[in-house]
This record gives C-alpha cells, sequence and structure tokens, in this order.
C-alpha cells in the first residue's frame, strides 16, 4: 500500500506540474504577441502575422510609443503615486480608529464606509463633475480641479477610502489588544500609540493598498476622460489615442502597451510578497 500510494503521490505531482506549465504557457501567449509584434516594421505589423517572429527586427516601434506616451506616463506618476499614499495614510487611519478605539456608532459607521464600495463610478460621474467645476469656481483656479491632476486625485482617493479602510481595519483586528493598552499605561495617547505601535508593524496592510490603489490610479480610464483635459490625460488615455488614420499601427500599439504596463508590474514585483498576507489578514476575526 506504501509503495501505491507513493506512486499515486508522484504522480499527482507530475500532473499538478505539468498543468501549471500549461496554464502558464496560455497566460504568456498574449506576451508574446505583444513583444513579437512591437519590434516588427508597420509592413510586418499585421493580425495575419501575429504570431510569426519579426523578419526585420526594429526598435521605431518603442521609439515612437515612448514619444506619444511619454506626457501621459508623466501625469500617471503624478496620479498615482500620491494618490496611492493618500489613500494608504486615510485608511490607515480610519482602519486604526474603527478597531482599536471603539465609540459609540462605531459599527454603522464601518458600514456607511462599506456602502461607498459598491457606489458605481458611472452612478456619480455628473455630481462629481459639477462638484469639481464648483471647486474651480470657488477657489478660482481653472483647470486645477476639474481639468487637472489634483482633482482626478482626489476623486480617486475620496473613492478609495472604503476599501482602504476596510483593508487596514480587518489587519488591525489582528493586532492584540494589548500593545495598545500597555502603550497606554506608559503614557502614550491615541496618536502616539498609533506612531510607535501600529504604524510599524503595519507593512503587510500598507503593501495590499499601495498595490490596489496604484493598479486603479495607473489603469483609471473612466474618470480620466470625463475629468481631465488633454494637457492632463493619464498613460491610458494616451494609450487609446495611439490609432492612425488609414491604419492600425499594431506594433505601435503593443510597444506602447508594454510601457503603460511596466510600473505596475513593478509594484507588485517589490511588494507582490506582502500582498497576500495582508489581504488575507483579519479574513476570519474581521
Amino acid at each position: 500500500m506504501t509503495a501505491v500510494a507513493g506512486r499515486r503521490s508522484v504522480a499527482f505531482a507530475w500532473t499538478r506540474f505539468v498543468l501549471l506549465i500549461l496554464f502558464v504557457l496560455v497566460f504568456l501567449i498574449p506576451i508574446y504577441v505583444l513583444l513579437a509584434t512591437s519590434f516588427k516594421p508597420l509592413t510586418e505589423a499585421d493580425a495575419g502575422q501575429a504570431w510569426n517572429l519579426p523578419q526585420t527586427w526594429t526598435t521605431e516601434a518603442w521609439q515612437v510609443a515612448w514619444e506619444k506616451l511619454a506626457p501621459g506616463l508623466w501625469n500617471s506618476v503624478l496620479l498615482a503615486v500620491p494618490g496611492a499614499l493618500l489613500s494608504c495614510a486615510l485608511g490607515s487611519m480610519n482602519g486604526y480608529v474603527l478597531s482599536k478605539w471603539r465609540f459609540p456608532g462605531a459599527d454603522v459607521l464601518f458600514t456607511l464606509f462599506l456602502f461607498g464600495m459598491f457606489i458605481p463610478y458611472q452612478g456619480v460621474m455628473i455630481p462629481l463633475v459639477q462638484l469639481l467645476v464648483g471647486l474651480n469656481e470657488l477657489t478660482g483656479l481653472q483647470g486645477v480641479f476639474y481639468g487637472g491632476i489634483p482633482g482626478l486625485v482626489l476623486a480617486h482617493v475620496v473613492y478609495g477610502i472604503p476599501i482602504c479602510t476596510l483593508i487596514f481595519r480587518n489587519y488591525y483586528v489582528t493586532i492584540p489588544d494589548e500593545l495598545i493598552e500597555a502603550s497606554r499605561v506608559d503614557g502614550a495617547g491615541m496618536l502616539r500609540a498609533y506612531w510607535s505601535v501600529v504604524l510599524p508593524v503595519s507593512g503587510p496592510a500598507i503593501a495590499v493598498v499601495i498595490i490596489w490603489q496604484f493598479t486603479s490610479l495607473w489603469n483609471d480610464f473612466l474618470f480620466a476622460v470625463f475629468l481631465t483635459g488633454p494637457t492632463s490625460w493619464p498613460t491610458t488615455v494616451m494609450l487609446n489615442n495611439i490609432a492612425g488614420a488609414q491604419a492600425t499601427p499594431y506594433s505601435q500599439q503593443m510597444a506602447a502597451a508594454i510601457l503603460a504596463s511596466i510600473p505596475t508590474m513593478l509594484i507588485y514585483v517589490l511588494l507582490g510578497r506582502f500582498f497576500m498576507r495582508g489581504l488575507m489578514a483579519g479574513a476570519l476575526k474581521g
């Protein structure tokens, strides 16, 4: 029985390995098409030759894609970096208060926060535009809130507060209350306990929120189209506008798509090992 069980175990392991290899190959097929097409001249870049390697290798498509995307890439950096950091800071403080500093109505407030996760973008688009236009008129800063990057950052930060609060609140529930009580005994107040006790152990939750919000901000299209002008368009809108009048420049589009995806891939590579740990923390208690 032991030998039979051993053979079954080996067969199962090999089957799982083969299936994983097949899944990886299927996943890599679009990446192969992207890379192969991006190095083709326009004469070879068509749907009929998508699977073929370039007969003439060239980086012309990459150069053109970079020239067209460069302003959008910088706008996306100005959007995603401060937006992710602000969302992380607000979500962390909200989660800390809702998990460790109980007050009357805390559960009701948390429930109201969660309702914000289920409001579709399309449902708030018109009032959001009216709000940002009103902020422009109120502050006298034309093109800043409506038509500029700051307004787009504001919209995403506000819209991201519910999910960021949920992630941090569920993570902070797993931190023993005794740590907070010990800090109180030592004379630490609410902010001191947060800064010295809670924040230093918040790495996994911070990684989850940074990945989540950075990806959402970087990949945003709908808010960007409605709330910004041509000089403030991020990468996604610029990528959508790379199209030819008579023929589709597939090689340029493929190169631009790869360039636009590099920052999010780097974020996952740098912070990915914390992602599942932070995402699952508090799943049972929260």
